[in-house]
């Protein structure tokens, strides 16, 4: 393991100072040898990511706490082992650059693509158990954990599964970089895929406008000569990845030191965050998350007051360093009104500006009476829009959104172009953890973010 920096001994914070403190959700590994001996195997293991990785996109979300760049966070409510293939990684990879271009043609600024991808296997729980048929067995908690399957061997916490995530998270990344530098995020070749889309989509002539602009816009760019074969920006893109620092075994044993800043990374994504059900001050989780130089993020949920997010932010990032902070409301669409602009007030009058996100998902569960969870469409674009209308009504800035999505066609949240019922739930229903707008969903929602983006853009600047 990496020595400790000066910087780290001086605050009192060292890679393992969060073993001293309370934890929540944490696996109860049956065997403490087997477990530090994974850990310190992990320990030996390459980064999968790079400090200078981390500091690019921290620049990037400095811009969009400023209003200059937008942020989409996207991808998997929780990655599985036994979906890891390239058209799956590449499908979902498409979508979000769909989404971006059409974001970025609607915000008139950069979009940041920040994927739920290469790690984001831990999921936390509401409950240590659950029970089927009168069995009760402990509770699935992610494929970096134990396995999904309703059996008393699969349930048991294996430590052997951090190395199996390791290497599909390096498969993982060796494939976006090759997506996203090798010619596959080429700006044409996107705006085909959306043309595609648009065409097909029951709401074609709603979206065909939009698209034609964007059309209009690469043959101007094509005719002042700047062109896929010698204009970099157009044929490449960068794409960051993400997930939430749960299991911090893990996340210990994949920090390393900077050779360069001499500063501690967490190099298993390029931004952590921190749950809503692990956030807390004296915890655990805070106090590895406080040490780390990763740009971080945290759940907001109505339950978080004024007082516990202002030291929160005190504590996570006390020099106010721009684009190190993202707080990623997730109220739900009945409670966003309500619940966020007394916290937009009060961050905004301690002199902080973090990069704030919608999650427009996780408020937004329900359960059918088939007792199936789902989300429902318009739920998801309600609490988008409230959100948007706070920050302008508080004069601060909305810098863009976090949602669990898949670029496959399942049936997992309701409503949309195609009005997907309940009824239709069952046809591709495959999450294991919670539901995901599949990909016509996806780039239907993207079409809307941009159309509001333009309006509240033209808003301002008719003021």
């Amino acid at each position: 393991m990496d020595t400790i920096s000066p910087a780290a001994l001086s605050s009192g914070w060292t890679p393992d100072s969060w073993r001293a403190r309370p934890i929540r959700q944490v696996p109860s590994y049956p065997n403490p040898d087997k477990l530090a001996a994974m850990e310190a195997r992990l320990a030996r293991f390459p980064p999968l990511v790079f400090a200078g990785e981390a500091r690019n996109l921290k620049a990037h979300l400095a811009r969009a706490a400023r209003g200059q760049a937008f942020v989409l966070q996207g991808g998997d409510c929780a990655e599985s082992f036994g979906d890891f293939t390239a058209n799956i990684i590449r499908d979902t990879f498409r979508v979000l650059l769909q989404m971006s271009v059409v974001l970025t043609f609607g915000g008139a600024m950069p979009v940041v693509k920040l994927g739920r991808m290469a790690g984001q296997f831990a999921k936390p729980r509401s409950s240590e158990t659950e029970s089927q048929g009168g069995v009760t067995l402990p509770s699935y908690r992610g494929d970096i954990i134990n396995g999904p399957e309703f059996s008393e061997a699969a349930r048991i916490p294996d430590p052997s599964r951090m190395e199996f995530a390791y290497f599909q998270s390096a498969g993982t990344l060796n494939l976006l970089r090759a997506f996203a530098s090798g010619g596959y995020a080429d700006l044409h070749e996107v705006h085909r895929w959306n043309l595609d889309f648009v065409e097909k989509s029951p709401l074609a002539a709603k979206y065909r406008e939009l698209s034609s602009r964007i059309d209009e816009t690469l043959g101007f760019m094509a005719a002042c000569g700047l062109t896929s074969a010698d204009t970099p920006q157009i044929r490449e893109t960068d794409f960051y990845t993400s997930h939430e620092a749960l299991l911090l075994p893990y996340e210990q044993a994949l920090t390393r030191i900077d050779s360069t800043s001499g500063d501690h990374y967490a190099c298993s994504a390029h931004f952590l965050w921190i749950g809503d059900r692990t956030r807390q001050p004296d915890g655990a989780h805070v106090e590895f998350m406080r040490g780390i130089k990763n740009p971080i993020g945290i759940k907001v949920g109505p339950s978080l007051g004024v007082d516990e997010l202002l030291r929160l932010m005190d504590l996570l990032d006390p020099q106010n360093e721009p684009g190190r902070l993202t707080l990623i409301s997730r109220m739900g669409a009945a409670k966003v009104g309500e619940a966020l602009p007394p916290l937009l007030r009060a961050v905004k009058r301690a002199g902080r500006q973090p990069v704030w996100l919608c999650d427009a998902m996780h408020g937004n569960g329900i359960t059918t009476a088939a007792k199936v969870k789902t989300r429902r469409f318009d739920d998801i674009l309600a609490e988008l829009r409230g959100f948007f209308d706070a920050h302008e009504a508080e004069g601060t800035i909305a810098g863009g959104a976090h949602l669990e999505m898949t670029g496959r066609n399942v049936t997992e949240c309701v409503g949309g172009a195609r009005g997907l019922s309940e009824d239709d739930l069952g046809a591709r229903y495959e999450t294991f953890c919670d539901p995901r707008l599949n990909a016509e969903q996806s780039l239907e929602l993207a079409f809307y973010l941009a159309e509001e983006l333009k309006s509240r853009r033209a808003s301002k600047a008719a003021a």
